[in-house]
C-alpha cells in the first residue's frame, strides 16, 4: 500500500493549491463581476505572476482582493515547489515507487511468514528464516531499522503498526503460514496475536515475552508458542559452565561456529512414493545420504527420540534428520517429491 508514505505534505499542498484557485475564480466572479472564463484567467495570470494587464480597470475592492490574494498564493507556491523538492531530490518519489512494487509483490506471496518488528529478536528469524528458503515480509513501524540493516539486499516491508488490522492484511495476513511477533512490548505482541488469530484462524503464531506472566496471555491471545529470549539466554549461559560440549553442539545445529549442522523436517506426504511404507532401517537414509535420523513426530503427535531401525512412518509423521548442508541436500535429493 504505497500510501503509507509520507505524503500528507503532499497532498496538504496540493489542497492549498486547489483552494487558492477556487479562492480565486470566487473572489473575481463576485467581487469584480467576472463570468467563469474570465475569472479562471485572472486566477491563472495572478498566480502565475506573468505580468498581463486586467481584462479591466479593477475597482478598490478587487485591487485589495488581488493584493491580498497575490500575497497568499506566493506563500503556497513556495511550499509546493519545496514539498516537489524534497520528493525529487530528497528520495522521497523513489521511496513511494519503491514502496508500490513491494506491495506488489507481497500480493503474489503465498505460504510466507510474517515477522512484526526488526529489533534483534525479528532481525535474527528473518535472516534464519530466509537462509532455509521461506518468503518473508517485515512489518515494521521504525524505518531507521531496515535502513541501518547492510548488505541485506531489498526486505518485503509493510510500514505501518503491526497491531492494526490495516497493516496485517497489507502483509498478506489471510495467505500467511505463519507469523512471528517480536515487539518490544508484551502488550502489543499479546495484540497482534489476538488480531492474527481474529484474521486466519489456522495461522501458526509464535510469539516473543519478556516476562513469565505475559506467555499465558499470549496463549490465551491465540499464539501457538511463547519463546523467552531472556530466559533461553540465561539458560544458555549457565549450560555454557555446566555442559559445555553439548551446548556447542547445540550450537553447531543452530548454524554457527564453522562446522553447522542443520535439523530438517522429512513428512511422510514429502517422501516419494516408492519409499513410502518401508522401515527406516529399508530406508536406509544414513547411508544414502550420511544425515542421521535422530527422532520421529508420530501423526498422534507422540515424539520419539532415536526412534527403532524397524519402525515404519506413516501419513501424518515427520522424521527429524540432522546432517551437513550437504547431506541435507542429498536428502532432499534422495527421498523428497
Amino acid at each position: 500500500m504505497w500510501k503509507r508514505a509520507n505524503l500528507n505534505r503532499f497532498f496538504v499542498a496540493l489542497l492549498l493549491t486547489a483552494v487558492g484557485f477556487a479562492t480565486g475564480i470566487l473572489g473575481f466572479m463576485t467581487i469584480e463581476g467576472y463570468n467563469f472564463l474570465d475569472a479562471v484567467y485572472m486566477t491563472m495570470i495572478t498566480i502565475s505572476t506573468v505580468g498581463f494587464g486586467e481584462l479591466h480597470p479593477l475597482s478598490a475592492a478587487g485591487r485589495l482582493f488581488v493584493s491580498v490574494y497575490i500575497f497568499f498564493n506566493l506563500l503556497v507556491i513556495a511550499y509546493l515547489v519545496s514539498v516537489l523538492t524534497t520528493y525529487i531530490f530528497d528520495g522521497e518519489l523513489r521511496t513511494i515507487f519503491k514502496m508500490f512494487k513491494t506491495d506488489q509483490e507481497i500480493r503474489g506471496y503465498h505460504d510466507h511468514v510474517i515477522v512484526c518488528g526488526f529489533g534483534r529478536n525479528g532481525s535474527k528469524a528473518y535472516h534464519e528464516l530466509r537462509a532455509n528458503g521461506a518468503r518473508v515480509v517485515v512489518v515494521e513501524q521504525n524505518q531507521e531499522l531496515l535502513r541501518d540493516e547492510s548488505g541485506a539486499g531489498t526486505i518485503p516491508t509493510v510500514v505501518g503498526d503491526a497491531t492494526t488490522d490495516e497493516t496485517l492484511l497489507a502483509a498478506g495476513i489471510h495467505r500467511a503460514r505463519a507469523l512471528i511477533t517480536a515487539l518490544p512490548k508484551d502488550a502489543d505482541n499479546v495484540f497482534v496475536a489476538l488480531t492474527a488469530r481474529e484474521l486466519n484462524p489456522g495461522l501458526k503464531i509464535i510469539a516473543r515475552a519478556s516476562l513469565k506472566t505475559s506467555e499465558s496471555k499470549l496463549l490465551r491471545a491465540g499464539a501457538d508458542s511463547v519463546v523467552m529470549p531472556d530466559e533461553i539466554g540465561g539458560s544458555h549461559m549457565a549450560n555454557l559452565v555446566m555442559r559445555p560440549e553439548v551446548i556447542r553442539f547445540l550450537e553447531m545445529m543452530n548454524g554457527l561456529g564453522p562446522n553447522k549442522l542443520r535439523l530438517e523436517e522429512l513428512s511422510y506426504r514429502e517422501i516419494r512414493r516408492e519409499w513410502q511404507g518401508l522401515s527406516i532401517r529399508e530406508l536406509d537414509i544414513r547411508s544414502r545420504t550420511g544425515a542421521t535420523v535422530i527422532g520421529l513426530k508420530q501423526s498422534t503427535g507422540e515424539f520419539i527420540v532415536s526412534p527403532s531401525a524397524d519402525t515404519r512412518p506413516v501419513a501424518g509423521d515427520v522424521l527429524l534428520v540432522l546432517g551437513t548442508e550437504e547431506q541435507i541436500q542429498a536428502l532432499a535429493v534422495q527421498f523428497r517429491v
